[in-house]
This record gives C-alpha cells, sequence and structure tokens, in this order.
C-alpha cells in the first residue's frame, strides 16, 4: 500500500522532485524537435520583422526619441521577457491539467515515494530549465543580430527564466484548479496576449493612459521587460527601480508556489 501523503508530506522534497524533473526532461527528449520553431526560428523572425523591418522606419521617425538607441535594440529584451511570459503560459496550462486529468500521471506519481511538494517543484523546476533554453537562444540571436550593448546583457537570461516563472507558478496553480481547457482560452486572450501588447515590450507604458499606466506597472512582465532591458543597454537605459523589479517578480514567484501547494493538495489529496 503506498504511503499516505500526509505521512511523507514534512520529507525533504529534494529527492522527489529530481524524480519529477527526471521524468519530465525523459519526455522531453521525445518532443524536443517541435519545439525547435519557437525557440530559435522564432526570435529570428521577430527581432528581424518587427526590430529590423518596422524599426528602420521607426528609427527615420523618432527624431532620436530612443536617445540614440536604435528601435531593435530597445525591442529585443521585451521580446526576451514576452517569450519567456509565453513559454511560460503554455508549459504550465495544458501539461499541468494533462497530468492531472487526463493522463493522470500525477496521480501516478503519489502512489510512490514522490510527494506532493515534490511533484510541484519538480515541475516548476523543469519549467525553469525550459525557460532557461529558450531565454538563452533568444540572447543567442540578439548577440548574432548585434542587439545587446553591455557585457551585463548576458544577466538577461536568469532575467527572462525568472519573468517566466513569475507567471508559470500561478498559472500552475490555476491550471490545478481547472475541469477542462476552457479557461486557458481566455487566460491566453485576455491575459497573456493584451499584457504583451501593453506592458512596455513595443512602446514606453509612459505613452498609456495613467489608469493603464499603473496597471502595467503592477504586472509581472513590465518588470521583466524592464529588467532585461537595462541589463541589455547598460549605461544607457534608466538605473533606476531595478531592486524593485526583481523584488516584483520574486513576490509573484514566492506567491504563486504558495498557492500551489495550497491548489495542488486539495485537487490532488482526497
Amino acid at each position: 500500500m503506498a504511503t499516505p501523503v500526509r505521512a511523507i508530506a514534512w520529507q525533504s522534497p529534494v529527492l522527489p522532485a529530481l524524480r519529477v524533473y527526471e521524468y519530465c526532461a525523459t519526455s522531453y527528449r521525445r518532443v524536443w524537435r517541435g519545439s525547435l520553431f519557437s525557440t530559435f526560428l522564432s526570435p529570428v523572425m521577430f527581432l528581424a520583422a518587427m526590430g529590423i523591418g518596422l524599426g528602420t522606419f521607426v528609427d527615420q521617425s523618432s527624431n532620436g526619441a530612443l536617445d540614440g538607441i536604435s528601435y531593435a535594440a530597445w525591442l529585443a529584451p521585451g521580446l526576451l521577457a514576452g517569450q519567456a511570459m509565453q513559454v511560460a503560459g503554455f508549459e504550465s496550462t495544458w501539461p499541468i491539467m494533462g497530468a492531472i486529468i487526463w493522463d493522470r500521471t500525477y496521480w501516478a506519481m503519489l502512489n510512490t515515494p514522490v510527494t506532493l511538494p515534490g511533484i510541484i517543484l519538480g515541475q516548476l523546476g523543469w519549467i525553469a530549465t525550459r525557460l532557461a533554453l529558450a531565454s538563452t537562444a533568444f540572447f543567442v540571436v540578439m548577440v548574432a543580430f548585434g542587439l545587446v550593448a553591455s557585457p551585463l546583457g548576458m544577466l538577461s537570461i536568469p532575467v527572462g527564466v525568472l519573468t517566466g516563472l513569475a507567471f508559470a507558478a500561478p498559472i500552475c496553480a490555476f491550471s490545478a484548479a481547472q475541469k477542462n481547457d476552457q479557461g486557458f482560452n481566455a487566460l491566453f486572450r485576455f491575459g497573456l496576449t493584451p499584457m504583451f501588447l501593453f506592458s512596455g515590450t513595443f512602446f514606453p507604458i509612459e505613452r498609456l493612459p495613467g489608469p493603464l499606466q499603473l496597471v502595467a506597472e503592477l504586472l509581472p512582465l513590465h518588470h521583466g521587460v524592464a529588467l532585461a532591458r537595462h541589463l541589455c543597454l547598460g549605461d544607457q537605459a534608466d538605473r533606476s527601480y531595478q531592486l524593485v523589479h526583481v523584488v516584483v517578480l520574486l513576490a509573484y514567484v514566492i506567491g504563486g508556489v504558495a498557492a500551489c501547494f495550497v491548489v495542488f493538495r486539495r485537487t490532488l489529496v482526497k
């Protein structure tokens, strides 16, 4: 008979989390080729179309509004953070629901020594790995396009991971509470997509009306975009509020993890 979840809840989650991480990595080995487009070609297409294509017209008409920075260089860090959000959204919606409702993978895991904290931390650890791969690929493309002005730009990779986790943790909790995938369509359509457009990725949030600017400042993507942009542009970027950006992103991660523990336990422990 399997050990009850409550009896092992206080054991170290490290080994169970590693087992869950290993399962996710093994599963990914079978499908990694399908992610090549979004990981490598998507950054090239985004930067070529929006940064170089549209950016040429922006540079000609901005009259120095970006303080001598090309629009492509200004845009690229925002796209890196935005892609991290998108990757986190996909990795923390259907896979989580599948492991609970369709494939019932988490139920099977709980009939082994794997614990509930191990499931949560192992799954988030794997999502962090996917975010690191995607952010690294995007950064390599940025370097190839000559869009990184500071050596500190390398730190935009962990910023991408942190930004993605700020979305992944609360979305995992949201996914664990769903009975079907209809809520995911609303999440992307009315949540992630508008956030991608209005969080400073394509234009400064100062151009937004006052109330919308306040909303943007409360959302995690704005802080990820601002932090990545500061690191990639170096001395030419605004140095203020960088610690605030990190604190806000960490707060979303910690709050999301706490929500995962509550919702996953309510869903999986009967």
